[in-house]
């Protein structure tokens, strides 16, 4: 092998790596939308988008501050879909806030 094609397979293995790494775990609405709906959060064969039916009553949610967000979350996963509190600053988390940030201007 020259070593050119060795530093070129480096580098593009490092690069693969890297954004699976990376990009693997980052927050995203879609993954938000998708814990929103899921009623793998808990054990009550609920889910979020069961008491919050496209948004409804989250209007204010924008407003609030992410950590205070959080809590609220994990209040809901606990209490009424008898899940497991996720850690504050999980990808999971993240998503299920903005998501949740983004269903604030809906006006319901």
């Amino acid at each position: 092998m020259t070593m050119k094609l060795l530093t070129g397979l480096v580098i593009c293995g490092a690069a693969i790596w890297c954004g699976g790494v990376w990009g693997a775990d980052l927050p995203s609405l879609e993954k938000g939308r998708q814990l929103f709906t899921s009623e793998k959060l808990g054990t009550s064969g609920r889910s979020c988008a069961t008491c919050h039916p496209g948004g409804k009553k989250l209007r204010k949610a924008a407003g609030y501050d992410e950590a205070d967000l959080a809590d609220i979350i994990n209040r809901c996963i606990a209490g009424p879909l008898e899940g497991q509190p996720l850690d504050p600053g999980s990808t999971d988390m993240k998503s299920l806030v903005l998501y949740i940030k983004s269903l604030g201007g809906t006006g319901k």
